[in-house]
């Protein structure tokens, strides 16, 4: 108990200070000492008995220790003088403040009955805050920084705490984990982790923070990194939850191999989703669609919830190619088509700036390829037809597109498709200069020639199979003219016409009046014999055109059974057969004065593509035998394997080492090298 102090400060302080000046502040200092030490020994006894309550008993070593305090202060202030000479001058004499401090850790912080029932008392505290109770958080702070004053936070304190604390939250953890789903779990870890920084904020000593928060994010997260995942990653990017997907990187990152994890689950995730959209015939006509969809819905989870990590950017690059990968030839002959669909003319619901930023995601696509002479091969053919059907939706588009398939594949890759524009613009030149020639010829009907002649280089356009058809002598004199033309002016090369490609312009006489026709080649043969003949049967018109006749019944069909039913077929119905008739329908309407009548397609297509795909095996197999002999040469003798190895780091293409033998048995065969006398497993370059 404190007791009110008879003299005035002043007069106590001069005593001191006489007392010191006449030689007694050893005596002073021994005796303050021993009376201190007195005191405090004295004030233990309360502390001694009966705890009852915990709170109570918090409160009441708060007061004394707060009592304590305030008495040592005054003491000092009296005995300042003191404190400022005699204990200044000798080293191992502790300040008056000290002495307090070490009389109130010796006899009342370190007595084990009266620390364990402190910390005990402080530790239920905190328990009941973290279980949602208020606590007198004020009460926590004094009794901690007591705690800390004196010395003893670290070994009275602070290992139990980390101790309760790593108990609470492990059970926690197990439980939560049971019972939340994942986004909940992640909220309840974030909240707890919250809360703790709070609580070194307003009482614990701030040394506790690192051990504090990494037991938390021990117990919470890296204890349960696996089962998070395993639970409900997913869901999670399925959903595509972003909040919750930043909420688990910023929680994962905060402990170690957490983002490995997350990592490796998400490269895992893509795999799997992305293969269902590859490998499913029945998704191939939205395949390529699905695939730049999900490559923006993850870019944007990686940048936006992942902080752009360049980690997890390349883990998505590799399981794009990773799945791409996993269904050969098919994504590629889709992209090159999704491309066609893209820069064809009737393709108006993209601006050109949309147009140029579509182009550059499906470069991306095609960069994870890994056939891309597939994708050369349909993307020439497809090209082909835009250019010569003139269905371009925009030559900077298509320039734009060429470039940016040189600057992926080199030259090589676009030298041919260049040669096609440069054959388009030459062939531009050509039929102006032929107009101008017949324009000037002194026969008048040749004056009156509407002809327009594509001269195409056979090496860099798609091979189309020859047909020779039977052509009127109108139009076997307009290719004759042409012929003379152009022969004339370069001598030495030869034209080979190819009526497949050829579309033309028919007048025709209808009972309502007059249309123009616009129709292909052999759609315009087949209604040139009904200037001559009402009714034809199928074998007849087959003798007068001389067309093959599963292309000739194509043709039929889109003229009697399609939409512009120019021939009516008897007897009616969907397909032509051998003994069909045709007249023409002279009672056909339509509001348009110019009509297309498109060719039937359908059945082409499949054959179209089985010989694509053929045209890019033997391409293969010529790359393939190029390569070998090009190793050989320079190597001159090699092993098998050896071999095989080096032909793995030239080639571009996908290859079976089974592939790579036949082939190698071929040049074997053909002489360009041969097998060792003394070892089966060498080749040895022929000269």
């Amino acid at each position: 108990m404190s007791k009110r102090i008879e003299y005035s400060l002043e007069e106590l302080y001069q005593a001191v200070e006489n007392m010191c000046s006449h030689k007694m502040d050893s005596q002073l200092y021994v005796n303050l000492t021993a009376l201190a030490e007195q005191h405090v020994k004295a004030n233990i006894i309360p502390f001694l008995g009966e705890s009852g309550d915990k709170l109570v008993y918090l409160k009441k070593m708060n007061e004394y220790w707060q009592a304590h305090c305030q008495q040592m202060i005054m003491i000092r202030s009296i005995f300042l003088y003191l404190d400022r000479t005699y204990v200044l001058q000798n080293p191992t004499v502790h300040s008056i403040w000290d002495i307090g401090l070490e009389l109130f850790r010796d006899h009342i912080a370190q007595n084990g009955l009266v620390q364990s029932r402190t910390v005990e008392g402080i530790l239920i505290l905190i328990e009941k805050e973290r279980h949602g109770e208020t606590v007198d958080r004020t009460l926590l702070k004094s009794l901690l920084r007591m705690l800390s004053d004196l010395q003893i936070y670290r070994d009275a304190f602070e290992q139990k705490f980390l101790m309760a604390t790593k108990h609470l939250y492990q059970s926690e953890g197990q439980a939560k984990m049971e019972e939340l789903d994942v986004p909940e779990y992640l909220q309840h870890v974030d909240k707890r982790l919250q809360e703790e920084n709070e609580r070194l904020l307003h009482y614990l000593d701030s040394c506790t923070k690192h051990q504090l928060i990494v037991t938390v994010e021990r117990q919470l997260i890296n204890e349960h990194v696996t089962g998070i995942l395993q639970k409900g990653l997913d869901q999670l990017l399925e959903e595509n939850r972003l909040p919750d997907l930043t909420l688990l990187y910023q929680l994962f990152s905060r402990v170690k191999n957490g983002t490995t994890e997350l990592c490796s689950h998400f490269n895992a995730y893509i795999k799997k989703k992305g293969r269902t959209i590859v490998i499913d015939p029945e998704k191939d006509k939205s395949m390529v669609q699905d695939l730049l969809d999900y490559k923006d819905k993850m870019d944007n989870i990686v940048n936006t919830c992942f902080e752009r990590n360049e980690k997890f950017g390349n883990s998505l690059r590799e399981a794009f190619e990773y799945f791409i990968n996993q269904r050969s030839n098919k994504p590629a002959e889709l992209i090159a088509k999704y491309v066609d669909m893209k820069l064809r003319a009737g393709n108006k619901e993209a601006t050109e700036e949309e147009l140029e930023q579509i182009l550059d995601k499906i470069m991306v696509q095609f960069r994870f390829i890994h056939g891309k002479d597939v994708f050369e091969a349909f993307y020439k053919k497809d090209l082909a037809k835009r250019l010569l059907v003139g269905k371009s939706a925009s030559v900077d588009a298509e320039k734009s597109m060429l470039s940016k398939l040189k600057q992926e594949c080199g030259g090589g890759f676009t030298s041919k498709l260049e040669g096609m524009f440069k054959d388009m613009e030459l062939s531009r030149d050509i039929n102006l200069t032929f107009r101008q020639t017949m324009q000037n010829s002194e026969n008048k009907e040749l004056q009156n020639i509407d002809l327009t002649v594509n001269i195409l280089t056979m090496g860099f356009w798609p091979t189309y199979p020859v047909m020779e058809v039977t052509l009127p002598q109108e139009l076997l004199q307009y290719q004759s003219i042409f012929n003379k033309f152009y022969l004339a002016k370069h001598s030495g090369r030869k034209l080979q016409w190819q009526p497949t490609l050829g579309h033309c312009v028919l007048k025709a006489q209808f009972d309502a009046g007059p249309k123009d026709l616009q129709v292909s080649l052999f759609q315009a043969l087949v209604l040139l014999l009904f200037n001559f003949n009402l009714t034809i049967s199928f074998e007849e018109i087959r003798a007068a055109v001389n067309i093959e006749a599963g292309e000739l019944k194509r043709t039929l069909q889109s003229l009697a059974c399609g939409k512009a039913r120019v021939l009516t077929k008897i007897p009616k119905g969907r397909e032509v057969e051998d003994a069909d008739k045709f007249q023409f329908n002279n009672e056909f309407t339509n509001k348009l004065f110019r009509i297309k009548i498109n060719q039937i397609q359908m059945k082409e297509t499949t054959e179209e593509q089985k010989a694509t795909e053929e045209r890019v095996y033997q391409d293969r197999q010529y790359q393939i035998d190029a390569a070998i002999v090009r190793i050989m040469k320079m190597r001159k003798t090699l092993s098998h394997n050896l071999l095989i190895t080096e032909l793995y780091k030239q080639l571009t293409f996908p290859v079976k080492p089974a592939d790579l033998k036949k082939r190698i048995e071929s040049l074997i065969d053909r002489d360009y090298m041969e097998r060792d006398k003394d070892n089966q497993n060498q080749y040895n370059y022929v000269a």
